[in-house]
C-alpha cells in the first residue's frame, strides 16, 4: 500500500506558488470550496492551478459545515455542490468532503449531507478532530461515506512537522483513510495529512469517470481553425508534436481537475492538433480515436515556462 502526502488548501494558503508546492512535495490536495451558505473560496482556481503546477497530481473538494439540524445540512449540501460545479468544474464520482469541526451538528444531519452529495452523483468523506469524535455516532456515519479523514496533531502550537508523522501518536479509530497530522507542514503553515489506504488513493482519480469531460470540434467544422468548447475555452487548431520534459497528467478535460487518464514520464512524445491558453496553463490535445481527447499542460502560461519542446 502507498501512502502520500496530502495537503488541505484554504484562503490561508492563497500565497503559495508553484515552487512551494514542490518544496512540500504533496502528491494530492483537497481544496475548500465553501461554507455555510453564504462562503465561496475566492482561490480556488488559482489554488488548484499552482499546486498542479508544483507537482499534486489528485485533487477533492470540502466544505466546512455549520448546520445544527437536518433542514441546514441539505441546504449547505447543495450550496457545496452548486459552487463546485461552478468554480472547480467538478464531475460525478468527485470526492466530496464534510468538515465538522462545530458544536451541536448532529450524526443524522451529517448523514442528511453524506447522502445528498451522494444522490448528486459524488463520492463523499467525512473529516473531523479526534477530540470530537465521541460527539458524531461513527458507525452510523460510515455506510454514507466513502472516505473518512481523522485529525490529531502530533506537535502543539503549530510547531513545523515533516513528511513522516510519528505514528506512536497516530489516532486509533475505525476506518481511518488519511491522518491529518500537523496543521504546519515542513513550515509552510498548510495542514499536512498521510493517506493510509489504497482507497484513500483511488478517490482521487475516480476510475469509473471515463467520459470525456470536453467535447471535440465539431465534426460539422471541419476547416474551423478558431473555436470555443461549450465550457467557453478558445482553442486554436495546430498540428506538430510536443516531447516533454517532466512528468505530466495527461486528461480526460482541459481543466487541473480532469479525470486523469495517465501519468506520462519526461520524454514522453505527443501528437496534438489543438492548443488553448485558458487557467494559467496553455493546453495541447490529443485526438486518441473514436472521437475522444486527451490534454495536457504543455507551458505555463502566465510565466512561459515550457513543460517540454515542440516541432
Amino acid at each position: 500500500m502507498a501512502r502520500e502526502i496530502m495537503i488541505d488548501l484554504a484562503s490561508y494558503q492563497a500565497n503559495l506558488t508553484a515552487n512551494d508546492y514542490r518544496a512540500i512535495g504533496a502528491t494530492k490536495a483537497i481544496v475548500k470550496v465553501t461554507e455555510s451558505t453564504n462562503y465561496v473560496n475566492p482561490y480556488i482556481q488559482s489554488e488548484v492551478n499552482n499546486a498542479a503546477a508544483g507537482g499534486v497530481n489528485g485533487f477533492a473538494f470540502y466544505h466546512f459545515g455549520r448546520f445544527t439540524n437536518d433542514a441546514g445540512a441539505k441546504a449547505e449540501a447543495e450550496f457545496f455542490i452548486a459552487n463546485a460545479k461552478a468554480k472547480a468544474n467538478v464531475k460525478p464520482g468527485t470526492l466530496l468532503v464534510l468538515d465538522a469541526e462545530i458544536n451541536n451538528m448532529p450524526t443524522s444531519s451529517v448523514i442528511v449531507f453524506l447522502d445528498t452529495l451522494r444522490n448528486a452523483g459524488y463520492h463523499t468523506g467525512f473529516y473531523t478532530y479526534k477530540y470530537l469524535l465521541p460527539k458524531f455516532d461513527l458507525e452510523a456515519i460510515h455506510p454514507h461515506c466513502d472516505f473518512f479523514w481523522l485529525a490529531a496533531y502530533v506537535l502543539a502550537n503549530g510547531k513545523a512537522d515533516g513528511k513522516e508523522p510519528n505514528f506512536n501518536y497516530f489516532p486509533s479509530a475505525n476506518y481511518v483513510d488519511a491522518w491529518q497530522y500537523t496543521d504546519n507542514l515542513l513550515g509552510y503553515k498548510v495542514d499536512g495529512s498521510i493517506t493510509l489506504t489504497d482507497n484513500a488513493l483511488a478517490l482521487f482519480n475516480p476510475s469509473e469517470v471515463k467520459q470525456p469531460e470536453q467535447p471535440a470540434q465539431p465534426a460539422n467544422k471541419p476547416a474551423e481553425t478558431v473555436w470555443k468548447d461549450a465550457l467557453g475555452d478558445e482553442w486554436h487548431a495546430e498540428s506538430g508534436t510536443f516531447t516533454s520534459t517532466t512528468a505530466l497528467h495527461l486528461r480526460w478535460g482541459a481543466k487541473v481537475t480532469a479525470t486523469s487518464i495517465a501519468v506520462l514520464p519526461s520524454g514522453s512524445v505527443i501528437k496534438y492538433d489543438a492548443w488553448s491558453r485558458h487557467n494559467g496553463f496553455v493546453w495541447l490535445r490529443q485526438p486518441r480515436g473514436n472521437g475522444q481527447y486527451g490534454y495536457l499542460v504543455c507551458r505555463n502560461a502566465n510565466t512561459g515556462e515550457p513543460y517540454g519542446t515542440f516541432k
